[in-house]
């Protein structure tokens, strides 16, 4: 059975999106970037939810050509192309780059991939998070949270049936004043 692990950059106050989907409060120090690219390479399969997979689509299928590019982006940009991605939409009609397109029941196909044998999984989006997150899938949560307020946009967690218990696993400062935690689900 394979782990299912939910981890994203968000606010102090719970954000992961700022009101009209701004992101630019999360650029993420060298220590957090490499986080998020060991994260990467040691992930099997990742799972997207439409808006997230038009905002890495935009970017990383030809990160690793510009020439203002650091190695780190150019690493991350390489093992995002190459690596297994499901995107679940029902209004996106054509993904690309080792990408598979669900636009059935998203909770049944995470529930099979995660009984399938192999690495570890990656969901990322809060309104596909969420659903696995109420259906009980998801091992572990891994927050970046950044020293940053913004009052306002698209909640890290959606409003959930039941409390969900957790082990701290992991706690970290990084530069900037981020927080690094992992949690893992309480069975």
């Amino acid at each position: 059975m394979r782990k299912l692990i939910y981890g994203m950059n968000l606010t102090l106050d719970g954000y992961i999106a700022a009101p009209g989907d701004d992101i630019g409060w999360g650029v993420p120090s060298e220590e957090l970037f490499q986080f998020w690219s060991d994260q990467l390479k040691a992930t099997e399969l990742t799972l997207y939810g439409r808006k997230l997979w038009q905002t890495m689509s935009s970017h990383w299928p030809t990160g690793d050509q510009r020439p203002e590019a650091t190695p780190a982006e150019i690493e991350f940009a390489r093992r995002w192309r190459d690596m297994s991605k499901v995107v679940f939409s029902s209004t996106v009609h054509e993904v690309d780059w080792n990408t598979r397109l669900v636009t059935g029941d998203a909770v049944a196909e995470i529930t099979r991939l995660k009984a399938e044998d192999g690495g570890p999984m990656d969901i990322g989006g809060a309104t596909l998070a969420g659903a696995a997150v109420r259906a009980g899938l998801v091992d572990e949560y891994v927050l970046a949270t950044v020293p940053v307020l913004v009052g306002g946009g698209t909640p890290f967690f959606t409003a959930l049936d039941n409390r969900v218990h957790l082990n701290l696993v992991e706690t970290r400062t990084l530069p900037g004043g981020v927080i690094l935690t992992r949690y893992e689900t309480r069975r």
